[in-house]
């Protein structure tokens, strides 16, 4: 499976997701394709459901859904508004799932940001 982020500004969306998740790019293809890491080697990881269509209370409409598992929800909130982007939803707790938040890159796409309940895994 493949997941992509599409970003207007390449070097600003790097930027940001390198901040918030610590994501390493590979270029990869053709010019203008980066492949995601992490620091030490390894792939995000990735997990795919079906939903329905999330809207936020500014109107961000979310055609897809990105969430990456963090160790802070607050912690990348910051990280995201310092890189560029915005908060879309504050976090919230989801009995027997975990602590969630939504935050904008700088193209504004949204990206979820999830602490996993440790029971729950």
């Amino acid at each position: 499976m493949h997941v992509a982020i599409n970003a207007d500004d390449l070097e600003a969306a790097r930027s940001f997701y390198e901040g918030v998740f610590d994501w390493r790019f590979e270029a990869w293809g053709p010019p203008g394709f980066y492949k995601v890491g992490h620091p030490g080697g390894g792939d995000p990881g990735l997990l795919v459901a079906v939903q329905g269509r999330r809207t936020f209370d500014d109107g961000t409409v979310a055609p897809a859904e990105i969430t990456v598992a963090v160790d802070d929800v607050a912690t990348a909130c910051t990280a995201a508004v310092a890189g560029g982007g915005r908060v879309l939803m504050e976090a919230t707790v989801i009995s027997g799932v975990g602590e969630l938040a939504f935050v904008a890159d700088p193209s504004g796409t949204p990206v979820g940001l999830m602490r996993p309940d440790p029971a729950a895994e």
